[in-house]
């Protein structure tokens, strides 16, 4: 057993960089469709005259579409790790021999818990690549994490053709991880039916994301395979998983070139404003769904940004003076009266003599 039996050795480098050609070029084309889109949705918005809103909409865009694909990749790996462990389990047997013996008792008996394992190592490679190596800032916490579901969801489309086309029942396994985790993020113990609706109307909204990536993943499978790139008389998951790999190389390049930000550039002063404008937006909408039942809720949310607002604005002036240069608060100690004396000493002792007499 082998890495060649994973893996084609007649892959060889320079079409492994043609290959990786082709990748950058399908990411460089689903990103300028997204751009069209983008422009097309934000021309008949209210905001259609803040250029800078504009450019930090294409951003936060590229950046989700991005996010799909390194969770996409992450998903894949843990797909691709459990088939290639079952499928040596299969070849070496229950009880296993000489090196293989103490990988065949453990996957036997503990192959549950060492799937767990393989998710949790799958969410931590996720963060780790959209973190450090391609750090996208620029989209929030609760997107974020719609899209990672979707790539779960991402995830179960492709199993789903792999298992109908090549390589039968394989992946009914891993996707019945991948439907509980989706069931676990659509429904908790928790959430509200509002929860519910929320978490369905992020998904539907994020759906173009999710066909762009299938299609691109479609587009590079289709031709890895029959370029003789990928190995058929494996299974199909690890040449689906090799062309994201592709794809992940493709998107580190665009990401750290900074192609799109040369072109659609946002200042730093703009960019704060635009994204103040946005949370003050999502914050009435917010208060419009909430209503009376959660007024003081809301009221507290307002309060927060309106605060932070009045400070990024107030340390922005060239007058401004640190706190510091004049103490803290408990420098001057608590109140005390001003008497008789302290006039005598601040205005000399005929202020006492004249009210004396």
């Amino acid at each position: 057993m082998t890495i060649d039996a994973y893996f084609n050795p007649d892959f060889t480098t320079p079409e492994k960089l043609l290959f990786l050609l082709l990748a950058f070029v399908l990411v460089l084309v689903s990103d300028l469709i997204i751009i069209g889109g983008t422009s097309i949705s934000f021309a008949f918005s209210k905001d259609r005259k803040d250029k800078n809103l504009k450019n930090i909409r294409i951003h936060e865009e590229l950046q989700l579409f991005y996010e799909m694909i390194i969770s996409a990749t992450s998903v894949m790996s843990f797909a691709c790790a459990y088939v290639i462990l079952n499928h040596v389990f299969s070849l070496v047997g229950p009880g296993g021999e000489g090196e293989y013996a103490l990988f065949a008792e453990t996957w036997s008996d503990w192959k549950d818990f060492i799937l767990l394992l393989l998710i949790l190592v799958s969410c931590i490679l996720n963060t780790i690549l959209d973190k450090l190596i391609i750090p996208l800032r620029r989209i929030e916490k609760d997107k974020v994490a719609t899209v990672r579901m979707l790539a779960m969801f991402y995830a179960i489309i492709l199993l789903l053709c792999l298992n109908y086309y090549g390589d039968e029942s394989e992946y009914s396994p891993v996707m019945m991880y991948y439907l509980g985790l989706m069931v676990g993020r659509f429904v908790y113990f928790d959430a509200s039916f509002g929860d519910f609706i929320e978490a369905i109307k992020n998904v539907f909204l994020n759906l173009p994301i999710l066909i762009l990536g299938l299609t691109l993943t479609g587009i590079l499978s289709y031709v890895g395979f029959s370029a003789g790139f990928f190995l058929e008389r494996n299974y199909y998951i690890v040449g689906v998983f090799y062309a994201h790999l592709f794809m992940l190389a493709a998107v580190f390049i665009l990401f750290h070139t900074h192609i799109f930000d040369l072109i659609f550039r946002v200042g730093k002063k703009e960019d704060a404003k635009s994204a103040k404008k946005e949370k003050v937006k999502s914050a009435k909408k917010d208060r419009v769904k909430t209503g009376k039942k959660d007024k003081v809720k809301t009221g507290m949310k307002y309060a927060a940004e309106y605060e932070e607002e009045y400070e990024e604005e107030y340390e922005e002036e060239d007058d401004y003076v640190e706190e510091d240069d004049y103490g803290d608060e408990d420098d001057y100690g608590e109140e005390e009266e001003y008497g008789e004396e302290d006039y005598e000493e601040d205005y000399g002792e005929d202020y006492g003599k004249d009210k004396r007499r």
